[in-house]
């Protein structure tokens, strides 16, 4: 399915090591159900499914009534179950509710994920404009560390965001986006096969963006290089895939700009499944963000299907990546604010083949040894069985 994998190919590595997993989670565009909950079992886990419509280009009051009619259906349902462990995945901070609900009336821990530094991300973008509701969001960030035995983040940079309320750092694991090797072992040959259906491409150089063109994106940006590009190599093309609340803009933006359908294309988003194709055919993959220093704590799952498919990442923002990028030459950082000498670096770097390999080189040996997804699920199947370690010695005690 589109969308983000993680907590599935988490989930089914659980299951292969011998644990029961059921997963609790929303029909968005009900094709399974349009009313009560449908059961189907996905690589061993029993995934059970509720229609509640989602989608990024919805409102942020739409949004914020999509998380608490899912809040109110998933804590009943996952309280139903009789787990042993309760795995909450954030954001936002609402999926609190229904695990604490689970893990109180089950009396079993509850370990919450930390996907995004919330709420300093819709605070820092405006989304929660009254005293009121920042009070209300302080609130629930307190709910939700105070309920939680553990908290796994996906950056360092979040860790210290978390700590930082005054969890302690000690029950705070850094457990970042994951790269599937095995997915992405034939996105060479499956990124050749797309550059010869396509002319457009053909063996020019290819930038690809692979994710959401929502609000915190910044995908715009994108199209600001690409007109610089036009004029210092036009043979340099750029590819946006995927969808979001943006998406419209940034190609009316690209169309006013004059680089629609010359360098720059749109697709719509895709399966994970055929993303291999698309990071197979691309020289250079781009994450980017708006210029607010609260995201630069991301973890972007689009750098790390690009590293997996040896394709080495260009990034506009600062941040543990960025550290890690400059440290082991695994990709580019460009400038925020600057992207007439964005063009220029991505330019100088596309022309310097033998710096361009080494690059390669390195973002796989980043994603074959420190992001992993089989040692990364191990870390968690860790802190679960710590969380419930120390809640059964707790019970005993």
């Amino acid at each position: 399915m589109a969308g983000g994998t993680r907590s599935f190919e988490f989930a089914r590595r659980l299951v292969t090591m011998g644990h029961s997993v059921d997963m609790i989670t929303t029909d968005r565009f009900g094709e399974r159900t349009t009313s009560g909950w449908v059961v189907t079992e996905e690589d061993g886990i029993q995934v059970h499914w509720t229609h509640v419509p989602y989608s990024n280009t919805m409102t942020y009051g739409d949004r914020m009534r999509a998380f608490g009619q899912y809040s109110l259906l998933a804590g009943s349902r996952a309280a139903s179950v009789r787990p042993e462990v309760v795995f909450a995945s954030s954001t936002p901070l609402t999926i609190a509710f229904p695990g604490a609900y689970t893990a109180r009336r089950c009396r079993v821990p509850m370990v919450l994920e930390v996907r995004d530094l919330w709420p300093e991300v819709p605070i820092a973008l405006g989304a929660l404009r009254t005293p009121l509701e920042r009070v209300a969001a302080r609130w629930l960030e307190r709910f939700a560390y105070r309920n939680a035995a553990r908290v796994v983040a996906l950056s360092p940079d979040m860790k210290r965001g978390v700590t930082a309320t005054g969890y302690p750092a000690e029950k705070v694991s850094v457990i970042p986006n994951a790269c599937d090797i095995e997915l992405f072992a034939s996105a060479e040959i499956a990124g050749e096969q797309l550059r010869m259906s396509e002319s457009w491409i053909g063996q020019n150089p290819l930038i690809v963006y692979c994710g959401t063109v929502g609000l915190v994106n910044g995908v715009e940006y994108l199209v600001h290089v690409a007109v610089e590009m036009l004029r210092l190599n036009p043979e340099v093309r750029f590819l946006v895939v995927g969808g979001g609340r943006c998406l419209s803009d940034v190609k009316a933006l690209a169309a006013k700009l004059g680089v629609l359908d010359k360098n720059m294309r749109f697709m719509s988003e895709l399966p994970k499944s055929d993303i291999p194709a698309v990071l197979g055919a691309a020289t250079l993959a781009i994450s980017t963000v708006i210029d607010q220093p609260v995201l630069h704590a991301n973890s972007a799952n689009k750098v790390f299907d690009a590293m997996a498919a040896s394709t080495p990442v260009v990034i506009n923002h600062e941040g543990w990546l960025a550290d890690l990028f400059r440290e082991n030459s695994a990709g580019l950082v460009v400038p925020a604010r600057d992207s007439a000498l964005a063009a220029r670096n991505i330019d100088a770097l596309l022309r310097d083949q033998d710096r361009l390999s080494k690059m390669r080189d390195s973002s796989f040996m980043l994603a074959s040894t420190r992001f992993c997804r089989d040692s990364l699920a191990r870390q968690l199947e860790g802190v679960l069985l710590d969380a419930l370690g120390e809640s059964e010695s707790g019970t005993k005690g």
